[in-house]
């Protein structure tokens, strides 16, 4: 069977695409991956609206990406913060894999972001393995740091 032969209904990429696929939503997932958990942190950085990331925040809760954690500051109400998921954890891939194709396609110079394993602090990269080629790095293996593109908020 050929490819134009198959259907499309059971594909991953598509299956994938409906849970993560919205800008906001990808933007969200950056910032958690680079340690940001609490909402106002979030809508600040990212310069969302309330409403959109309420609602992103909702949907990837619900996918079992981000899950809640309560946390109190003195004299305030409980907020929740998020968290990645395992589920979360293993879009880390996904998005050093969108880094590195935007720092080669659609950066205006120097990359704004980079991302270092910790023991060693090499730079990780994307890549495709053959099967049993040996352990990719896991999210919590790395760092992420500034790099010569950044450019300060505000």
């Amino acid at each position: 069977m050929e490819w134009l032969e198959t259907s499309t209904s059971n594909c991953s990429v598509q299956r994938t695409l409906d849970v993560i696929g919205e800008k906001w939503t990808l933007l969200v997932l950056r910032e958690a991956f680079n340690g940001v958990r609490r909402f106002d942190d979030m809508r600040r950085h990212m310069g969302v609206s309330e409403p959109i990331l309420a609602d992103r925040l909702r949907k990837l809760v619900a996918a079992d990406i981000l899950r809640t954690e309560p946390y109190r500051e003195d004299g305030r109400r409980t907020r929740l913060q998020y968290r990645l998921t395992e589920k979360g954890l293993d879009l880390f891939p996904v998005l050093i894999s969108l880094l590195q194709w935007g720092d080669r396609y659609c950066a205006d110079g120097e990359p704004a972001l980079l991302v270092h394993e910790r023991s060693s602090g090499s730079r990780v990269e994307a890549v495709v393995l053959p099967v049993g080629a040996g352990p990719a790095l896991s999210a919590r293996e790395t760092v992420s740091v500034v790099g010569p593109g950044a450019r300060r908020a505000g």
